[in-house]
């Protein structure tokens, strides 16, 4: 991604701690608190620095994302490619709007750390957009070089060795620019419904097999 990305695509919103608060509620159930987590690519921090669990790493190539960090963070400057972790140190691995911005030789080299540094039956995380949802828009973004849908996205995972514990083919919108209200409590409200109006994004949850 470019140095601009995150004034033009991923600009700051103010709303989007508590929109995070919600998504980490639901999403902890998957994540044991004792357990330690890293997420790729965290951006402005809202879902590391929010998720409970015993040890939290972010892995960013941007040294600003460090200010975003909370105390409780480990911040690694690195590239997702080359992690300077030690092997089977994670238990759970979490990506949101991440995998979409690699090719197809950087996505391979990113599941080989991967795998090196989950451990065994470890879990990973992923928030995507569903290519399926969104392909009208999904090109808007000149920072997208690949694309997925809930099917091609699990049979990516499958053929890394994962099985697959939970998917969501519509689990929020596109982006923080919808035009759907922005709080904590509709968060909430909006993750709870059978039926989500507007979602592209998709979520799946895949455990690594031994």
């Amino acid at each position: 991604m470019t140095a601009d990305y995150f004034t033009t695509r991923m600009s700051f919103h103010y709303d989007r701690k508590r929109v995070w608060k919600a998504i980490c509620e639901y999403l902890q159930p998957e994540i044991p608190e004792d357990s330690a987590i890293l997420e790729l690519g965290p951006g402005f921090c809202d879902f590391i620095n929010q998720i409970h669990a015993g040890r939290k790493y972010a892995v960013d190539i941007k040294a600003e994302c460090q200010k975003y960090c909370e105390k409780d963070v480990i911040f690694v400057q690195s590239t997702a490619t080359a992690l300077p972790l030690e092997p089977h140190s994670m238990d759970t691995i979490f990506a949101s709007n991440f995998l979409e911005h690699l090719n197809d030789s950087e996505l391979e080299a990113l599941f080989r750390e991967i795998d090196r540094i989950l451990k065994k039956r470890g879990r990973i995380i992923l928030i995507q957009p569903n290519y399926y949802y969104c392909y009208r828009e999904y090109w808007d973004d000149f920072t997208h070089v690949k694309a997925f849908s809930h099917h091609s996205l699990t049979d990516f995972l499958k053929t890394k060795k994962y099985t697959i514990r939970k998917v969501i083919k519509r689990f929020l919108p596109f982006s923080f620019h919808s035009r759907l209200p922005k709080s904590y409590l509709l968060t909430k409200l909006y993750l709870a419904l059978p039926y989500r109006v507007g979602a592209k994004q998709m979520l799946v949850v895949a455990d690594k097999m031994d």
